[in-house]
């Protein structure tokens, strides 16, 4: 019940952070939902509600199916004609961070190498969904902003085995590197032959059963969501990467989405949807749980904050020495203009994967001090890779044209195919209870209907006022699809006037299919 209760909380929060969001455009809804997770933490009775952090649940029900989205809006093509770039990035770039990260604090503080290590490698995963809310509204370079993506997808693994390695250094007193590149080989090659695998498989008996008699849209879609998670669950129990499994997955699934969307249209659709719409919760759940956490780190470690400042500026420097190493690689193995590289060395963002690999680690491994010390560390460092990118774009990167005037048009365009709709209505011969139903409907399309409207014809319906019969249902359906016919064709005579972008017209479109889609499908229909 407890996990239930905490999970209720914090969906409760994101929902009100997102329509507070509505708010405030100039701000990016990542920001709304760690300040709710905040505000949730500080607030005594709601902090009491939601758990303690478990890096474990965290990774399997959260990051597990995001990284599978992630790998599913990801061609294969991509992935495989950049394959040196994103081994590059994700492995070569990572490992000489954490060295010379770790390096660096040993010689400014004199701690030993294989704990500055340990702080390095969890410093080393990189999240695109907080690089994406850093940049909202800004517009990116397309080749750096597919580096970062590429590299956010596959340096989770690096920085794991670089942890593992560094708490195996600092109980053993020694580092075997031989052990520890087998190990890294394992996991990776591993994590991708077996999400490889076991996507491909997924794949194959999916799509055999949409082409036989005994598909079922609730079992396909079950399948569906249940691949990350046992990829990433099967993965580790055998010891390989579930990051890179769940990545791989996805992939696999990216191919075969782009080459079946058609065999069940509304499986297809349903699986979309749900994709979206899971991926926008669970990206909120992660720093909604990030603030909690950050309340919940500075009231456990408040003694530790005061007495010495060595964790602010520790956690300061390794994000310097980080950004100089990432500019570095970007202008001169890369080849990236000094703009370019400078975009790449802020770009590399940390957020809920770094959180998780610090709640991953045993004090009993590395001493209550240092744990404390740690978590202090990386919560400044995620907190500095956050907050400095967010300012210094804002004079780097331009910003993405306002576009409020071409909405403004196309408000009206809408008004316009409603009111054409509407018209051919009115045209035709039919019931007049059916047309104000119909044109009610209409109406609907550009939110023209206020509350009292919507109460009158709730109150109708009630009082059995639109129960039509046989043929006042099909003159309805008739009357709806004649309007949409109408409202089609005008959009595509302004599509011909070439005035803005026709994507804002496809969306028109998009919607006007939707509700046919509602008319013609007999599970649609109201009793």
């Amino acid at each position: 019940m407890s996990i239930l209760i905490s999970s209720g909380v914090i969906v409760i929060a994101i929902a009100i952070a997102n329509i507070l969001a509505k708010f405030t455009p100039g701000i990016s809804n990542t920001y709304i939902n760690l300040a709710m997770g905040i505000l949730l933490g500080l607030i005594p009775f709601t902090d009491q509600l939601v758990l303690d952090f478990n890096n474990e649940i965290f990774m399997f029900a959260i990051i597990a199916p995001l990284l599978f989205f992630e790998g599913q809006g990801t061609r294969n093509f991509t992935v495989r004609t950049q394959a040196k770039t994103i081994i590059g990035m994700s492995v070569v770039l990572a490992v000489v961070t954490a060295i010379l990260v770790g390096w660096s604090i040993n010689l400014a503080f004199g701690l030993v190498f294989p704990f500055t290590l340990v702080m390095a490698a969890i410093s080393t995963p990189t999240d695109a969904t907080a690089f994406d809310s850093v940049v909202e509204g800004r517009k990116i370079p397309e080749g750096v902003g597919n580096n970062l993506k590429m590299e956010s997808l596959f340096n989770d693994a690096t920085g794991i085995i670089l942890l593992a390695a560094g708490l195996t250094w600092l109980q053993t007193g020694h580092l075997s590197f031989g052990l520890n590149v087998s190990n890294f080989l394992i996991s990776a090659v591993g994590g991708m032959v077996f999400g490889g695998v076991f996507g491909y498989l997924v794949m194959l008996f999916r799509q055999m059963l949409v082409r036989t008699k005994v598909n079922v849209i609730s079992s396909q879609t079950i399948i569906f969501l249940l691949t990350p998670f046992l990829v990433y669950y099967f993965a580790e129990e055998i010891h390989v990467s579930g990051i890179i499994a769940v990545v791989c997955a996805g992939l696999i699934s990216n191919s075969e989405a782009s080459r079946s969307r058609f065999s069940s249209s509304h499986q297809f659709h349903l699986g979309t949807q749900l994709m979206l719409f899971i991926s926008e919760v669970l990206n909120s759940f992660v720093f909604v749980t990030l603030g909690i956490t950050l309340v919940r780190i500075v009231r456990d470690n408040f003694h530790e904050i005061t007495d010495s400042l060595d964790w602010l500026w520790i956690g300061i420097i390794i994000y310097l020495v980080s950004l100089i190493i990432r500019f570095a690689y970007a202008k001169f193995i890369i080849h990236n203009t000094i703009n370019d590289a400078v975009i790449f060395a802020l770009g590399g963002i940390h957020g809920a994967v770094t959180l998780a690999m610090v709640f991953s680690v045993s004090s009993q491994v590395v001493g209550k001090t240092n744990y404390d010390l740690l978590i202090l560390i990386e919560t400044i460092v995620i907190i500095l890779s956050m907050i400095v990118p967010t300012i210094l774009f804002k004079f780097i990167l331009p910003g993405i044209p306002d576009d409020s005037d071409i909405l403004k048009q196309v408000d009206e365009i809408r008004d316009e195919m409603v009111k054409r709709g509407i018209a051919c209505v009115n045209e035709m011969d039919i019931d007049k209870n059916v047309r104000k139903s119909v044109i009610y409907d209409l109406r609907d399309q550009n939110t023209k209907n206020g509350m009292r409207d919507f109460l009158h014809q709730w109150r109708a319906v009630n009082q059995n006022r639109f129960n039509f019969d046989e043929k006042q249902r099909l003159d309805e359906r008739r009357a709806l699809m004649y309007a949409f016919d109408v409202e089609r064709e005008y959009l595509h005579d302004v599509s011909l006037e070439h005035r803005f972008d026709n994507n804002y017209l496809y969306a028109l479109h998009s919607e006007i299919l939707l509700s046919e889609s509602l008319v013609l499908d007999p599970i649609n229909q109201q009793e």
